[in-house]
């Protein structure tokens, strides 16, 4: 379950829990759109009807229970006299029965993708439940077990049993839904039933920060709390994609929903219908999106690739020649928009294949060649930071206050003896650094490419490249063991 607040506007993931508050997630701004495409123009349907009796019997209403435990030192009853109506009221709601486990049940949506009865459906729907239940469209409630579920795309796999072949849907190249199609969403919204709705696809390639992996389908088809791991059929009668979130004021439908597009659905359905868990590609980089200071500060042609901002030692990509500071502009032939597109790209390419990379290498194009591995999914915690008192700092231009990076200061800021660089000990406020978000306890690794050891490397490098009419100073920042690069315009 996630929280958040936008200007007092949600997107919400549509299960529908008991007695509680629908989880959130925080939208980004939409994404550039790419050019229209010319395609062959299709009327509006007269009626959906004969589309609706076809694909309905695919899809299937589901039903999850979760036993709560009581929570711990919970407080006693209150002092209060004995026989008078507070006593009956916190007898009754603070007695003994709170601390008993709690069963509470929550409802979505899935459909089913072959005939011997496997189901998809979100991730969310059915986390963390203790029994899983199917109702096929005929009334017919059926137990099911769980094959496998991703929580980087919310997305879950199940398996009921029945003696007979089920009607079951196949899924579109989602790649080919086009901004204006006609689909129809059937889901089961707020417990009331299979229910079909229909309306268009608003957009493509959606990313409202839901995982690393977004590109969702965006359309105004009615859905609402409930659809959650439903179909979004075009107008063939294939699956374009998984209603996964809605964006909503209320938590109702206000035309702006959110759909998994049936190419990574596809993807994660068949790695977990046969290994019970997602299959990533990993190469052993991590990537940042280019701003166009950062096109600057690179000397880059565009903002399309993808930067390193650092290479894992022993790594496929450190192996293959990567370094950090190249720009991604193509992975194994196919082109990189964004960050984003690099990291969905590897997560789908086959674990040991070898693949060609084409980069930018300080204006120089290269092109290098790497393996595959399958991504470890164990997360990683970064050290925690404290404020720190350390020796007088020498100030840089740009508003940073500097320090040796010393054995003090590697304690004060809980910074790992593998670092290297000048630590920012103050950022001075309206000024260039802080408006990049640079801040106490970042080390700073290089400046232009360079690596520095002392404040004095710094503020001369800086000197240097503003006299040399340099607009944006290029800095590589360490920040709890991951490195970043900040384009600070030069004042």
């Amino acid at each position: 379950m996630r929280y958040g607040w936008l200007a007092a506007v949600l997107v919400t993931t549509l299960a529908v829990p008991a007695a509680s508050a629908a989880p959130v997630r925080h939208p980004t701004p939409p994404t550039h759109a790419a050019a229209a495409p010319t395609v062959p123009v299709r009327g509006a349907p007269a009626s959906f009807a004969e589309l609706s009796a076809r694909l309905l019997p695919m899809v299937v209403n589901i039903a999850t229970t979760q036993t709560l435990k009581p929570l711990a030192n919970q407080p006693g009853l209150p002092n209060v006299p004995p026989g008078s109506p507070l006593a009956d009221l916190f007898k009754d709601f603070l007695g003994p029965g709170r601390n008993l486990p709690r069963r509470v049940t929550s409802l979505g949506s899935g459909f089913i993708i072959d005939p011997s009865g496997y189901v998809v459906t979100n991730n969310h729907v059915i986390e963390n439940s203790d029994q899983i239940s199917v109702t096929l469209n005929d009334g017919t409630n059926l137990p099911a077990k769980l094959i496998g579920r991703d929580d980087k795309t919310d997305l879950a796999l199940l398996k009921v049993t029945t003696k007979r072949a089920l009607p079951f849907a196949k899924f579109a190249d989602s790649d080919t839904a086009h901004i204006g199609d006609w689909v129809i969403a059937i889901g089961n919204p707020f417990g009331l039933g299979s229910t079909v709705t229909a309306g268009i696809v608003s957009a493509r390639n959606r990313n409202i920060d839901a995982g690393p992996y977004d590109d969702f389908i965006q359309t105004d088809a009615p859905i609402n709390r409930g659809n959650s791991g439903g179909p979004l059929f075009d107008m063939d009668g294939s699956v374009v994609g998984v209603n996964s979130a809605i964006y909503s004021p209320s938590g109702g439908s206000v035309g702006i929903a959110f759909s998994i597009p049936a190419n990574i659905v596809r993807e994660v359905i068949a790695q977990l219908r046969q290994y019970g868990q997602a299959r990533r590609g990993w190469i052993g980089v991590r990537v940042q999106q280019v701003t166009d200071d950062l096109v600057t500060g690179l000397g880059l042609p565009n903002t399309n690739g993808a930067l390193i901002a650092e290479v894992s030692p022993d790594g496929p990509a450190a192996k293959g020649g990567v370094r950090n500071g190249d720009f991604i502009t193509t992975f194994d032939g196919k082109r990189i928009e964004d960050s984003r597109s690099l990291s969905r790209i590897v997560a789908d390419a086959p674990i040991n294949k070898t693949v060609a990379v084409d980069l930018i290498r300080k204006g120089k194009k290269m092109s290098v060649k790497l393996t595959v591995l399958k991504l470890n999914e164990k997360p990683t915690a970064s050290p925690p930071r404290v404020a720190s008192a350390i020796p007088p700092p020498k100030i840089s231009m740009l508003g940073l206050s500097l320090s040796e990076l010393d054995a003090n200061g590697r304690s004060e800021f809980r910074i790992s003896n593998n670092v290297q660089g000048v630590l920012v000990v103050d950022v001075a406020a309206d000024s260039p650094a802080a408006d990049k978000n640079i801040r106490a306890g970042d080390v700073i690794v290089q400046v232009q490419g360079v690596p520095v050891k002392t404040p004095n490397d710094v503020t001369s490098r800086i000197a240097a490249d503003r006299k040399a009419g340099k607009k944006v100073e290029l800095l590589l920042v360490n920040r709890g063991g991951e490195v970043t690069y900040v384009a600070v315009k030069l004042n």
